[in-house]
């Protein structure tokens, strides 16, 4: 038999409200159980949608193989029965209180009926007193995923008929397997849909448009902030490379297609900061960051563009501030642009990457809200800790007040991250009672031998750690933050207690 779709995700039915009948008086129960089937109906977006051939076949097929002049598939709604497909039956929906299918979904099991002029229940039914004069019902239950029962799979006859047999049951039961196999497909899809429009949205309001660029056909497809930085109508001139071009200063134009053609010929990173004619907004400039996607066969290039022309401004009135702001987004960008190229790598499927690129771009916002509660060029290490407390409530920290510039900030934002995150996924804070201490000490005196000295240390946790069977981005993620950008060491023990990883740094920074 096909099997019902996982109880994995998405909502679970009420404490001590499974599949089993209520008792006479459990109105409030029943109330709530009625309630949480009727929110997971609506999961499904089926409700008064357009017939579909994909349910239509089923219904088809079911009616021949039962021989029966009627087939449907009824959704139960909390005033209604819904047919979402009807062989032999022009209607597309009746009233709850006169429904067989009901019957189904308050009992949670298979229904049949042989002559329904001799059950108590329906013989003063208008459905068989009247159109379609119903006398032989058998309906099975439509399961969603988590064992709520949404409404029936039916055949019904104008004549009586023997009930069926359990096999015939069964194979009903199958049929109704495979409309809600084609439901959860809808229900999946509609989730990843407003996954996908709530982060467009989100792009939208942080002024970054992403990108994917078909090297092979010259397609372009974008989403975010297009008009922002493009400017209104932009999709048209946006549907391929030339149209793009098209929006381009004509100053740029020569050197920005060079950049492109170098990225396309020898498959590099793509960066690029040009002049747009934006019709609304006049010239603006706009920073351009991709790389290319594997998965594709190396011919899609993917990146993000936002708006930079605050920063440029602000270049020609401040040339110092300038340089040193425009040289943090450049290395900003660039560590933006090696997680998602590299995350990609390390990712099982588009929700993980998704997660781990959500997690990382927290890190650097963390980073950010530091340097912009200071000057933009140094942030504290106090600050730093208070952000990383908020999101990981329980690490604990301790060590002198220090002022680290934008990269160490943002190396130690990274670091920071990966080791909480590790810790909240594998490690001491999966348990209720573990917890994360954090300390660290400089050394005093203005000696070059001086060094800084941190200590990562997990305990309570209530599993075993041992060290992984491979080394993941995220360790390789530390280890670059620590020994590339602040050029020094970093140790990791797996103790009985749970994970110390100690770093150790030339001591360059001083006390706030």
């Amino acid at each position: 038999m096909a099997e019902r779709p996982g109880a994995d995700i998405g909502a679970t039915a009420p404490a001590g409200m499974g599949g089993d009948a209520l008792a006479d008086g459990e109105e409030g129960d029943a109330a709530r159980r009625e309630a949480w089937r009727l929110a997971t109906l609506r999961e499904y977006r089926l409700l008064d949608t357009e017939p579909e051939a994909g349910f239509d076949r089923v219904t088809k097929l079911v009616a021949d193989l039962f021989e029966t002049p009627i087939a449907l598939v009824t959704l139960v709604d909390d005033c209604r029965q819904w047919f979402k497909s009807a062989h032999g039956l022009d209607l597309r929906e009746t009233p709850r209180d006169i429904s067989f299918c009901q019957h189904v979904v308050t009992g949670d099991a298979p229904l049949i009926v042989s002559d329904a002029r001799e059950d108590d229940r329906f013989r003063d039914n208008i459905l068989v007193t009247g159109e379609p004069f119903i006398r032989f019902y058998a309906g099975v239950p439509l399961r969603a995923y988590n064992d709520a029962v949404l409404g029936t799979l039916c055949v019904i006859d104008r004549r009586e008929r023997a009930p069926l047999a359990a096999r015939e049951v069964e194979r009903l039961q199958d049929f109704a397997a495979i409309i809600m196999a084609e439901a959860e497909l809808r229900r999946t899809a509609a989730e990843r849909d407003e996954a996908r429009r709530t982060l467009e949205r989100a792009l939208d309001f942080s002024g970054i448009a992403t990108w994917q660029y078909d090297a092979r056909t010259d397609r372009l497809q974008t989403h975010g902030a297009g008009a922002e930085l493009w400017g209104s109508g932009f999709e048209a001139a946006l549907a391929t490379g030339t149209g793009f071009f098209e929006l381009v200063h004509p100053d740029d134009r020569a050197a920005l297609r060079m950049t492109l053609e170098e990225s396309v010929a020898n498959r590099t990173p793509y960066m690029a900061e040009y002049r747009v004619l934006n019709p609304e907004r006049g010239v603006r400039w706009n920073a351009a960051r991709g790389d290319w996607d594997p998965r594709s066969g190396d011919a899609m290039l993917t990146g993000v563009s936002v708006d930079i022309t605050e920063q440029k401004s602000r270049q020609e009135n401040a040339n110092l501030l300038m340089r040193e702001l425009h040289h943090r987004m450049r290395n900003l960008f660039a560590t933006v642009s090696a997680i998602i190229s590299l995350t990609r790598h390390a990712a099982k499927d588009v929700d993980d990457y998704v997660e781990r690129i959500s997690s990382r771009l927290d890190a650097l916002n963390r980073a950010q809200n530091v340097l912009l509660g200071a000057n933009f060029m140094t942030g504290s290490m106090h600050a730093l800790m208070r952000e990383v407390e908020a999101a990981f409530p329980r690490v604990r920290w301790s060590g002198p007040d220090l002022l680290l510039p934008e990269n160490a900030l943002v190396a130690m934002a990274l670091f920071f991250n990966e080791l909480a995150t590790n810790a909240a996924k594998h490690g001491a804070l999966t348990g209720e009672n573990g917890r994360v201490d954090v300390t660290w000490t400089q050394d005093g005196g203005e000696g070059e031998d001086r060094m800084f000295r941190l200590t990562w240390a997990e305990s309570g946790g209530d599993r075993i750690v041992a060290a992984p069977e491979r080394t993941s981005f995220g360790t390789l993620l530390m280890e670059r933050s620590v020994k590339n950008n602040l050029g020094g060491t970093i140790e990791r023990r797996w103790e009985p207690g749970g994970l110390i990883v100690e770093i150790a740094l030339p001591a360059k920074w001083r006390e706030a």
